[in-house]
């Protein structure tokens, strides 16, 4: 059974609290306020909302009456909140369109918010869900000039989407506990991460899960958003802790660590303040063009470059992916994209990742 928060469409002022409780006692606002040394007047606002009760008065309504100040206060300060919630909420709802822009529906689906046919309470939630107070902030924070996104097309045409993606992978990551950032410790993972490849994928995967905590990554596995084209995100939570989102977008083996080593490149060679969210759509940046290279030659380093042409048949290809450490499909990839291979040969020696 799901447990849903509950969110009542009105706010009950203490006032009403106050005056049931004199009615049980059988005590008049008049006496209240002779008890209180306060006006009638105040104590007919109290009752009604219209005036608050403070700090003072709470005081004064313990000695009245026996119930502790704290409870006063406390009942004042939610529906203060209450009603500064749906004044704010009144507002948000002429902001409904918004929502279309960042994937609403797969927010709902994977109930990182609730579904509600309040307009106003839905974008507090997604907002909420960004960790930002408007739809301006939202603006600066996730749409600023490039946020320095790097290599994404997708960015460009559903950059709501992406921010989805991203946040996604934001929350997945904070529950990831590193130790410290260590580069040199991270350039040894790699080469460890590369004979993961020919595992089975839960147990590679969660063993490279772990590998990278070591080293001050949190790396994070994501499900696509329809429209946010993206396969992988590289950026940095804090100066000691950096995060790698993946998808399975592409769904096979060899584009996953690629898609991996990739990001691994881009927390190795580039900047903290930067953010690369990419769709391997675009290599036109230095960054990109690094950060392919990096992933190329560490699955296959240089030095069997010269053997790669002689690879034709099937069980070529197992053997020489066995004397190198890796998985079969990786070098399947690597015939393809070198057009060694057609796009369609001996694609039955990739392994096919996909959800459960």
């Amino acid at each position: 059974m799901t447990v849903r928060p509950f969110h009542p469409d009105y706010a009950l002022c203490p006032g009403v609290t106050l005056k049931e409780m004199l009615d049980d006692r059988g005590m008049s606002q008049s006496e209240l306020a002779a008890r209180t040394d306060l006006s009638e007047k105040t104590v007919s606002q109290i009752s009604t909302g219209a005036a608050p009760i403070t700090i003072e008065t709470a005081a004064k309504l313990e000695m009245a009456t026996g119930v502790p100040a704290s409870f006063w206060n406390a009942r004042e300060t939610r529906y203060r909140s209450a009603l500064l919630l749906r004044e704010e909420q009144s507002k948000l709802s002429e902001l409904a369109d918004w929502l279309q822009s960042i994937s609403i529906r797969q927010l709902i689906e994977r109930e990182y918010v609730e579904e509600t046919k309040d307009k106003g309470q839905l974008v507090h939630q997604v907002l909420k869900f960004f960790g930002v107070t408007s739809v301006a902030a939202w603006n600066e924070i996730w749409l600023k000039p490039q946020l320095q996104f790097r290599g994404s097309k997708a960015h460009s045409n559903y950059p709501g989407f992406v921010a989805t993606w991203v946040r996604m992978g934001e929350i997945a990551a904070a529950n990831i506990e590193c130790d410290p950032f260590d580069e040199k410790a991270l350039k040894a993972a790699a080469q460890e991460i590369r004979a993961l490849t020919t595992l089975p994928a839960h147990e590679a995967i969660g063993r490279a899960v772990d590998l990278c905590s070591r080293c001050g990554v949190a790396l994070v596995l994501i499900k696509e958003i329809p429209r946010a084209s993206v396969s992988g995100v590289a950026k940095w939570l804090s100066k000691d802790k950096a995060v790698i989102m993946l998808s399975l977008k592409y769904k096979t083996d060899d584009q996953f660590w690629f898609s991996l080593f990739h990001e691994l490149a881009h927390i190795l060679l580039h900047g903290k303040k930067q953010v690369f969210v990419d769709d391997r759509m675009s290599d036109d940046s230095p960054e990109e063009r690094e950060a392919n290279k990096f992933a190329r030659e560490t699955l296959i380093p240089t030095c069997y470059d010269n053997q790669l042409p002689r690879l034709r048949t099937k069980s070529d290809i197992r053997l020489f992916a066995e004397s190198i450490g890796v998985s079969p499909g990786i070098v399947v990839g690597r015939l393809q994209k070198d057009e060694i291979l057609g796009r369609d040969q001996y694609f039955d020696l990739k392994t096919r990742y996909e959800w459960e």
